[in-house]
């Protein structure tokens, strides 16, 4: 073999290790994102969301999987009704149908999950489901425990009520206008004979 020749199998064998090299560099941080703790978005019955959690969390602890899935969400907000002008508290789903799982996605924890009763499929590829943004689950996790709440009332512009406080106490009106923004609407009142415009608030009325 000449000088020249074994000049250029010197050459070709350094660049080989060199895409060796770089081949490895890029395998190696797609390694550690496999062994990643990630969340994942899970598709189940509609209404069955807290059953899921309840089942899979239960699955968890029996297969011991607690090594690769680490936690359960089903995202809710606190909603207010007034209704005949009393309180009342409900836990209202952020995302019907969905619940949130964060994992270490392998095909065991992949398997545990996907074969829980009420889950129905990852939001992804039927064989590859797609982490979610870490920034958005904050944000929706975020939402979950701000404790902001909304105000329903189960009366609108139009309905006939009856004042139960304050100084128009049992009088009847005719709502005109409703501002659920600040928990408040306005009613048109006959004092003496002539339609009254009052501003009150939701708990001051009751629907007749």
């Amino acid at each position: 073999m000449s000088e020249k020749d074994q000049e250029m199998n010197i050459a070709e064998t350094e660049e080989n290790e060199e895409v060796l090299a770089d081949e490895q560099q890029e395998e190696a941080p797609k390694s550690r994102r496999k062994n990643e703790k990630r969340w994942y978005i899970v598709h189940t019955y509609s209404g069955y969301e807290n059953k899921v959690k309840s089942n899979l969390e239960k699955r968890i602890e029996y297969m011991n999987m607690s090594d690769k899935i680490f936690r359960v969400e089903v995202p809710q907000k606190t909603v207010t009704q007034i209704k005949n002008g009393k309180k009342h508290e409900k836990d209202e789903k952020i995302f019907p149908g969905y619940v949130l799982v964060e994992m270490i996605m392998d095909e065991d924890s992949w398997y545990v999950v996907r074969h829980t009763a009420g889950v129905t499929k990852f939001v992804g590829s039927a064989k590859k489901p797609i982490p979610a943004k870490e920034s958005e689950i904050k944000k929706i996790i975020h939402r979950s425990t701000s404790q902001v709440q909304k105000i329903e009332l189960d009366v609108k512009a139009g309905d006939k009520i009856r004042i139960i406080s304050g100084p128009f106490a049992d009088f009847v009106g005719d709502i005109t206008e409703v501002y659920p923004d600040k928990a408040k609407l306005r009613v048109n009142v006959s004092v003496f004979g002539r339609e009254t415009p009052v501003e009150l608030e939701y708990k001051q009325i009751q629907k007749i």
